[in-house]
């Protein structure tokens, strides 16, 4: 089993050799304007032109809570837009982080991961806007892409 690695840095210059997915969580609402996501549109067009046609198509396609979209963004570079927060907003129901979602989306991930023979690479993926805890965001990690022997690489921004 590998480790999770922590390293100060910015996750959409992943640290790593060989093929590499950037995950991130996303809302269910198609909203993409604040948080990490502004760091991977200021780098690359393509995550969130395919998020937002994900979205406007949901009738006929998988978009929704625990669904999982691999964008291609360069020559063995993937970002996987991950559906694990229902809504934008700290409501009635807690925060829009939704634990169960995201361990849906992991092992997802985790087989786009293998097929590709790819490293996964995220910041404290559901503990900023989403409003998560990373306590209960990374035994979640560890369980669907660690212990399935996929190097795992958080980073905190500095």
């Amino acid at each position: 089993m590998a480790a999770i690695q922590f390293i100060a840095g910015d996750a959409t210059v992943p640290q790593a050799k060989g093929p590499k997915i950037i995950a991130h969580v996303c809302n269910d609402r198609g909203g993409w304007g604040k948080g990490f996501v502004l760091a991977l549109s200021a780098r690359w067009k393509e995550p969130e032109k395919a998020f937002r046609k994900w979205h406007r198509e949901r009738s006929r396609n998988d978009f929704g809570l625990g669904a999982v979209q691999v964008v291609a963004v360069g020559r063995g570079l993937w970002v996987a837009n991950m559906i694990g927060q229902h809504g934008t907003k700290t409501g009635s129901a807690g925060p829009p982080i939704r634990y169960e979602a995201v361990d849906e989306c992991l092992a997802r991930l985790a087989e786009h991961a293998v097929e590709l023979k790819a490293s996964v690479h995220m910041p404290r993926i559901g503990c900023g806007l989403a409003g998560g805890k990373w306590g209960r965001i990374e035994p979640l990690v560890a369980a669907r892409l660690t212990e399935r022997g996929i190097a795992v690489t958080i980073y905190d921004h500095d």
